[in-house]
């Protein structure tokens, strides 16, 4: 029997979703999880699986076009299959319609808030963009085959292996002489991105509808430091675990102590998650994402540590899988890589609360009246305090502090 895919829902607030690329065309086999198109969201271009195994019968909306949440975008089932016509806005493809090319760029009307982003007028994917800021790739000079002529990454990897020299920034030899020289420059117009406007609107809905308070620990993690490096010593070099992974651990078996800061607010109820969903705030071109592992307390630190290996780095290629972005149910963000003290996060709506997490630092300590060198970190949790009160914040903190400070604890 036929089944219809839908255009997948990512996160709480997603609305739309733009169809980039149909990776699997009308008549195509397919199997259940393969790759059958690519969308862009606010979030990052995301690669949509097949629910089911078949053959493409339908391709109900065309390249290029803004889909809403939910609203079917394929058809897969048995070859010969007779399936009912059905409609998207944007148009659609049937299977005795011969499907356009993939490198021909599509001519389907898009709304005006679907349109790609673009630089001046050049229109590319955020992942274009990137690489041809690394590459020191000019933008202008180089064709797009994506739909409406949009540039995606393809085509700048296509100019560099081609050597075309009038796609390559020429940028200024600057002298090494032993006196800097300042160069003043025009303002420069850079246009934001979805992913930041996005984070915008939330940021501002949680800063201006969440009455946050914050409440900081510092952390001994000299038993922890140590437990890392030993565990380490038997992982290979791929394997090794982080002290944030450590950290998530921690945090998610301190969840289950304390569900209410596992929670969300729906009206006057508080609603106290059963399971406990840690997100990982993660660095990506133009802005963060949230990736999330799934049941973190029933996990192992190889497995916390390998699923975020693996999310984050589909995260900053821009190949996201749904499930990689949904259902968290408390988040972190960890600066420890950039040296900081201390700093607070935001709360990430609609949970009640948020982990900063700073570095990990050898300072000199007062133990048992003597001064000598420890590590220490600090982190602050932010929380909704409509849901949760000081004293409960910071008895999560201890809890924490029992895991972290005697990490064998997580172990067993």
């Amino acid at each position: 029997m036929a089944e219809t895919i839908s255009m997948p829902k990512l996160g709480f607030d997603m609305a739309e979703g733009l169809l980039v690329r149909w990776v699997k065309q009308v008549g195509e086999t397919i199997n259940k999880g393969d790759v059958l198109a690519e969308i862009e969201t606010d979030k990052a271009t995301v690669e949509v699986e097949s629910s089911a195994t078949g053959v493409v019968l339908q391709l109900i909306v065309d390249q290029g076009t803004m889909v809403p949440v939910n609203a079917p975008i394929a058809v897969v089932g048995q070859a010969g299959e007779t399936v009912s016509e059905q409609k998207a806005e944007g148009g659609k493809q049937q299977a005795d319609e011969k499907p356009a090319p993939l490198s021909a760029p599509t001519t389907a009307p898009v709304a005006q808030t679907s349109a790609p982003l673009e630089t001046g007028s050049v229109k590319a994917s955020p992942l274009a963009k990137k690489v041809a800021r690394d590459q020191k790739v000019d933008l202008s000079n180089v064709k797009g085959t994506g739909p409406g002529g949009r540039i995606v990454r393809k085509d700048i990897e296509a100019a560099l292996s081609s050597g075309q020299p009038s796609a390559v920034s020429h940028q200024p030899v600057v002298s090494s002489s032993s006196s800097a020289v300042i160069v003043s420059h025009d303002d420069k117009v850079v246009p934001t991105t979805k992913l930041r406007q996005a984070i915008g609107r939330r940021l501002v809905e949680s800063k201006t509808t969440i009455p946050h308070f914050y409440v900081t620990h510092e952390f001994k993690m000299d038993a922890l430091m140590d437990m890392r490096k030993q565990v380490n010593a038997y992982l290979p070099d791929n394997e090794k675990v982080s002290v944030n992974d450590f950290i998530l651990k921690g945090v998610a078996l301190s969840l289950r102590q304390f569900p209410n800061l596992n929670a969300t607010l729906k009206g006057t109820d508080i609603i106290q998650f059963g399971h406990v969903n840690v997100g990982v705030a993660v660095t990506v071109p133009g802005g963060l994402m949230t990736v999330v592992v799934k049941d973190t307390d029933q996990k192992t630190l190889r497995q916390i540590s390998g699923e975020v290996k693996a999310m984050a780095g589909r995260a900053r290629e821009g190949k996201v899988k749904p499930e990689d972005v949904d259902g968290s149910t408390f988040s972190t963000s960890n600066l420890g890589m950039y040296d900081v003290e201390e700093f607070i996060a935001i709360v990430n709506p609609p949970e009640a609360g948020i982990l900063a997490i700073s570095s990990a630092r050898e300072v000199p300590v007062v133990e048992n009246g003597e001064l000598k060198v420890g590590w220490r970190m600090k982190a602050t949790i932010s929380v909704d305090h409509r849901i949760s009160d000081g004293a409960e914040a910071a008895q999560f903190m201890q809890a924490l502090a029992g895991y972290l400070e005697s990490p064998v604890r997580m172990l067993v």
